[in-house]
């Protein structure tokens, strides 16, 4: 028992030796640093010595061993530029922990969306994967009142959302349909295909100021003056005739029967600029948007088939739809007299539109 009680105190007084200020501890420490810095000079690197996390820890554990003025003999590795580089990492890790994310709670300024938002966000990408940004946060802004801009939607969406593997002289023709917008309606066709290959000619009415879709007309090839007469009853049923009427060039509209049609009813027809389609724009990209967001993502069988759907288009487009020439605002909100239904973010649903084909929030 006393030998052990002397090996142990031999034991401490070596430790004692070892952990002090220089002496022993001082010089094995200096020869653990040289020998470890041997070793890393030693191998076959062609730039610098490459120092894994092993030698840094030996390195720094040997000098908390050694007195400050005998490290600058000691640091074989280590050159002015070195400790300066480390310096400078050392102030930026200094900033990085005094303004990171830990401390977000107490700086001052926006905090960001909240986590209702966000989902909100994600769900609304995820349910209509072909609306951009804006139109999410003009959607969000008509649907809840929420001041929302579409680059909040843009960070949101590049933060939490990830897709599934798998769009002369005088003055304008804008600004002439801006004198007479109050009573102007215009006009234009396409073509589309059923399932059997059967070409159909659409007829699209549109009301340039309010932006509403008045209606449409179906009608299956070859085409008539006779024809385009009944389209655009079809598409303007139950509606009242305005001033102003305007189409383009486009042969069908040159037959007499059209002409008379317009007659009867006291229409004026405006022309557009030939082969400039942005004389004509308003009802160019309507058409562009029923075949991207809804022609290009269905089919039908007939005439009345098509009829079916494109009304129900109507509908959403009219009802629903936000629109950024109109602010953010539906066509139908410009005519409505009472304000829209807002939502809240902890407590709405999700309506279907077009059969399942559009998926937009509205309150609970």
């Amino acid at each position: 028992m006393r030998d052990l009680i002397f090996l142990a105190i031999h034991l401490i007084v070596m430790l004692a030796k070892l952990l002090r200020p220089g002496g022993v501890g001082a010089v094995v420490a200096e020869n653990v640093a040289l020998r470890q810095q041997l070793i890393v000079c030693n191998r076959s690197r062609i730039r610098a010595p490459n120092l894994t996390s092993c030698d840094r820890f030996v390195l720094g554990l040997a000098t908390l061993f050694v007195r400050e003025r005998r490290l600058p003999r000691l640091a074989v590795l280590v050159s002015p530029a070195t400790l300066l580089r480390f310096h400078r990492a050392l102030v930026q890790r200094c900033y990085r922990s005094l303004f990171c994310f830990a401390h977000a709670n107490t700086k001052p300024g926006p905090k960001g969306p909240s986590a209702e938002l966000i989902k909100l966000i994600v769900e609304f990408k995820q349910r209509n994967p072909r609306f951009g940004c804006v139109r999410i946060a003009q959607q969000i802004s008509h649907a809840f009142d929420i001041s929302i801009d579409k680059d909040i939607v843009r960070r949101v969406l590049a933060t939490h959302y990830r897709p599934t593997p798998g769009s002369g002289d005088g003055p304008s023709w804008l600004t002439l349909m801006a004198q007479a917008k109050d009573s102007l309606w215009s006009t234009d066709f396409f073509r589309c295909e059923s399932i059997f290959l059967r070409t159909h000619w659409v007829m699209v009415v549109m009301d340039v100021c309010t932006r509403r879709i008045v209606g449409f007309g179906v009608a299956p090839a070859p085409m008539d003056g006779i024809a385009v007469c009944r389209m655009f009853e079809r598409a303007s049923a139950g509606q009242p005739a305005p001033k102003h009427i305007s189409t383009d060039n486009d042969p069908l509209f040159r037959f007499h029967e059209w002409r008379a049609l317009l007659r009867a009813q006291g229409m004026d027809e405006l022309k557009s600029l030939p082969h400039i389609p942005t004389s004509h724009p308003f009802v160019e990209r309507l058409i562009g948007t029923v075949r991207r967001e809804y022609l290009d993502q269905t089919l039908f069988w007939n005439q009345r088939d098509l009829e079916r759907k494109l009304d129900t288009f109507r509908d959403y487009y009219n009802a629903h739809r936000v629109h950024r020439s109109l602010d953010g605002s539906t066509p139908d909100d410009r005519t409505a007299i009472c304000p829209p239904l807002r939502g809240n973010l902890r407590s709405y649903c999700w309506k279907k539109h077009c059969r399942g084909l559009f998926q937009l929030p509205v309150a609970s």
